[in-house]
């Protein structure tokens, strides 16, 4: 026993001084941006990088990768949107680089539909690189919202910070239902189990998501990928486990990140979006358009509450409402949901702020918005 303990440190501190060895020099992540990849889901991607102190990221393109991108990077994630259209943008080439890529020790991490790009499913465009196969694709518009999930023993060794909970909770929106690939010998790790029945929206068949892999990973030649069905990117208070997810695929060591960045009590339940929720929440788009005050603050705080997905495309032009009161309560909302793509547009409402009151307010919001970052 005391041998393994000895070896087990030993290791630890062999990984540590290796990436001490590397100096100032900063993990490089690129993040797919191509036609398929959400707009929404790159930039929360990007955002979700940015709050490791140890990576930088850039977006790259379908032509990036052809003229050699790849060369620069450590590790590419593909991000959540549309896995066929993904697969028709990158082209057969750009794929075999991207596989070379990996095996020659680099990283590569798929979100949602990135995760079904990744996999080996019949009857579906896919790469074949983590060993699963998606099952009742017929239904993939089955529905979304915050969904629970329980962590396996390995996942319980990358995310320590979730390890006491028997359940945590991140955004669901329609990823693959994994199983077992037939066809490919390809052996991969679930570090999560999702426990979350999701169907409505699409009239599912029930009891078809819960139970299943919610994030896998694999070795693939010298290189490793990590499959979320999910979008921790997306999730208050979550978005550290996709850089996580990174180091886990460069075999970095964890690290600890900031109880501003990491704070899974946010949600403790389940909100999943039902077809009456949807009605409701396309209504709020007019409700912004058209709304006075009192309207636009009472859709905010039910956007929020419910976690609607949507919300977040539409409440940044509120940042610069004609009245005072929204444009507090906005940036209060884009603040508590940690949305850090619209900090630019915060800062700068704040700067065009002309009363004293609302300043003060806005400032604080953004104060805690930055506080997601790393220091300089």
């Amino acid at each position: 026993m005391l041998r393994k303990i000895i070896f087990t440190v030993f290791m630890c501190l062999t990984v540590l001084s290796a990436w001490a060895a590397k100096g100032d020099k900063k993990v490089r992540v690129g993040v797919f941006t191509g036609n398929g990849a959400a707009q929404t889901c790159i930039w929360e991607t990007i955002a979700s990088i940015q709050m490791d102190p140890d990576m930088t990221v850039q977006g790259i393109s379908t032509s990036d990768i052809s003229n050699g991108v790849l060369n620069n990077l450590d590790a590419i994630i593909i991000p959540g949107g549309g896995g066929t259209t993904e697969y028709m943008n990158l082209g057969g080439e750009n794929m075999d680089r991207i596989r070379a890529f990996i095996s020659s020790g680099k990283g590569a991490v798929g979100i949602c539909a990135g995760a079904y790009l990744f996999t080996d499913t019949p009857n579906y465009a896919c790469m074949h690189i983590n060993g699963a196969k998606a099952i009742d694709i017929e239904h993939d518009n089955r529905g979304h919202g915050i969904s629970a999930f329980s962590l396996t023993d390995e996942g319980k060794k990358l995310f320590p910070e979730l390890a006491g909970r028997e359940k945590s909770y991140v955004m669901y929106y329609e990823g693959p239902v994994l199983v077992k690939s037939d066809s490919i010998p390809l052996p991969y790790k679930t570090m999560a189990t999702m426990l979350t029945d999701v169907h409505e929206e699409g009239n599912a068949p029930a009891n078809m998501t819960n139970n299943r892999p919610f994030f896998i990973a694999n070795e693939y030649g010298k290189g490793r990928v990590f499959s979320s069905i999910s979008h921790p990117e997306a999730t208050p208070g979550m978005m550290w486990m996709i850089p996580r997810m990174v180091r886990w695929t460069l075999k970095m060591p964890v690290i600890s990140y900031s109880k501003r960045v990491v704070n899974p009590n946010l949600y403790n339940r389940e909100i999943l979006m039902t077809k009456a929720d949807l009605k409701k929440e396309h209504n709020y788009y007019y409700t912004f358009l058209y709304g006075t005050p009192q309207e636009k603050i009472a859709a905010l705080d039910w956007l929020q509450q419910c976690r609607s997905w949507e919300a977040k495309r539409w409440a940044q032009g509120l940042l610069f409402d004609s009245n005072a009161d929204v444009r507090i309560r906005t940036a209060k909302f884009i603040a508590e949901t940690d949305y850090l793509p619209f900090l630019n547009d915060l800062e700068a409402a704040c700067k065009a702020e002309r009363d004293p009151r609302t300043k003060k307010q806005m400032m604080i919001y953004l104060k805690s918005l930055k506080d997601l970052l790393p220091a300089k």
